[in-house]
């Protein structure tokens, strides 16, 4: 008897998977409605098969209300999570800025130095 294959599932968190892998649904989509052929979906994503590429389009033309629907509550997460890392500010980032703070302001370059490179430059070629 043939079993049905299912080409994604959902993980714990609610994430969309593509085949048997960890590869998120998102940039399938993402590829495929920026014109990307599934060859090429699937030379980006070599974990996948092309049959689980062609199952995960199928399915996101099948269930286009939902998979959109999907991707927006996937960015909303993506947004939220950001505003929380910016408000975070982890010690080695704060050493930093203070580093870059404390640099002496940049030299400037000596008038004309720039004319003699440009002309450097170009005789080169």
């Amino acid at each position: 008897m043939n079993e049905e294959k299912r080409y994604v599932w959902d993980d714990e968190p609610g994430v969309i998977r593509v085949g048997n892998s960890r590869v998120m649904l998102d940039p399938i989509v993402a590829g495929f409605e920026q014109g990307h052929s599934p060859e090429t979906l699937q030379q980006q994503y070599p974990t996948l098969s092309l049959e689980e590429v062609y199952g995960a389009i199928t399915y996101c033309l099948a269930h286009m209300d939902a998979v959109h629907a999907y991707l927006k509550r996937q960015d909303e997460l993506w947004e939220a999570s950001r505003a929380t890392s910016a408000t975070l500010s982890s010690p080695v980032v704060e050493r930093l800025r203070a580093l870059r703070a404390s640099e002496a302001p940049k030299r400037s370059w000596p008038s004309g130095a720039w004319s003699g490179l440009r002309a450097e430059a170009l005789s080169f070629w």
